[in-house]
């Protein structure tokens, strides 16, 4: 399709309200606003605290939204938009191109779809983050108790996003800096992690413990590589240890995939190798990668020959080509992570900023309910009461 002629901006003119992520608000012909008024890229939605930037417009005509390559041509990169600079096309019709910085003077006579961004509106209503959409975001290891507590609770009307940016610590920055609303952490919280968000409450609750094994093909293992030391350990992470056959195992080199620093698996196998000193460099070989959270691990480690990396156990139930080694001749087995004898077993937090309160307490308390304490043995995790909390 092509567009009409425009010399300005259609916002709504009725009230809207936005809280959190995207909202289409479309607006018919007439429902005029002198842009002007508003500056050059944002307004201030009533019913809202806070100002939205604008990011795009489209017009359109009686046949709807234009394709894909005409949108483009309407989305600024800056903010504002298209005010000049009118290309005709087709003959009849004219479209839009984007000029970037156009100033929102003028006014346009058909009908607009306008997409507002809405940044950090974690309440419109009254500004309390527990009055709105519940932001959680955090730990790969945590995400799957936390979806799934969140799709029963949204049936009961909670507005409830859950996200994976940056794993644990990430998350507790996040939180630190007022971005979320519950950080999921799958590591002990620090002394550095309070260090470095002195005004921040953090405020843990463990719903639960899991283990972290280190990975390998059920291939290798069957192959002789049932159990490693710690030192095997460290020599395999380390790059000292090259071949499977240096602890028993076929004559089949190892490529070892370990986790970005702030993950909490990666804390959790620090701590084990190292203790409370610091971890060397990651070794100068072609046989070692970094990876993210737990479905890329998985990924990686079920895709390549003689793999090994350290995996949240739970993620590799049902999946039968993989093998968590017993470490220090103790499994990771149920008993043994309840009892705290495997030495890579980890607690599994929901942080907020101070006391749960609100909606907030309203999601931590259904996690750790019979009901939501149910979800955690369905990934592989043990609930409190089996830690006997």
């Amino acid at each position: 399709m092509k567009f009409w002629r425009a010399s300005g901006v259609v916002l709504v003119a009725g009230a809207a309200r936005l809280c959190s992520a995207f909202a289409v608000v479309a607006v018919g012909v007439g429902e005029v606003l002198d842009a002007t008024a508003l500056g050059v890229n944002s307004l201030t939605v009533t019913g809202c605290s806070e100002t939205v930037p604008l990011c795009a417009i489209c017009c359109l005509d009686s046949h709807g939204i234009s394709d894909a390559s005409h949108r483009r041509s309407c989305m600024p990169h800056t903010g504002t938009f298209p005010a000049k600079g009118w290309k005709r096309r087709n003959g009849d019709r004219e479209t839009c191109e984007r000029v970037i910085g156009a100033p929102l003077t003028h006014r346009v006579g058909v009908g607009c779809v306008v997409m507002l961004l809405a940044v950090t509106l974690s309440a419109c209503a009254d500004g309390d983050a527990g009055s709105g959409t519940m932001r959680v975001s955090g730990s790969t290891t945590v995400a799957p108790v936390a979806t799934d507590a969140s799709e029963v609770l949204r049936e009961r009307g909670y507005d409830i996003t859950v996200a994976t940016d940056g794993g644990s610590a990430g998350a507790i920055s996040q939180l630190g800096a007022d971005q979320i609303d519950i950080a999921m952490s799958s590591k002990p919280f620090s002394a550095e992690d309070q260090a470095a968000h002195p005004d921040t409450d953090f405020h843990p609750t463990q719903i639960g413990a899991d283990a972290v094994g280190v990975i390998i093909h059920r291939e290798v293992a069957d192959a002789g590589v049932t159990n490693l030391s710690r030192e095997q350990v460290q020599g395999i992470f380390e790059g000292t240890i090259t071949n499977w056959s240096e602890v028993g195992g076929p004559d089949l080199g190892i490529f070892v995939y370990d986790k970005e620093p702030g993950r909490g698996t990666r804390e959790v196998l620090d701590k084990y190798l190292y203790g409370e000193g610091d971890p060397p460099p990651p070794p100068d070989t072609d046989n070692f990668a970094i990876v993210g959270g737990n479905l890329e691990t998985r990924s990686k480690v079920k895709s390549t020959a003689g793999a090994v990396a350290p995996l949240s156990t739970g993620f590799i139930d049902r999946h039968d080509d993989l093998v968590a080694v017993h470490l220090d001749g103790i499994s990771p087995d149920i008993e043994n992570v309840a009892s705290g004898e495997y030495p890579m077993t980890r607690p599994l937090y929901l942080i907020t900023d101070g006391p749960p309160e609100g909606q907030l307490k309203d999601f931590i308390d259904y996690v750790l309910s019979d009901e939501g304490q149910a979800i955690l043995p369905t990934h592989g995790y043990l609930g409190i009461r089996e830690l006997g909390g």
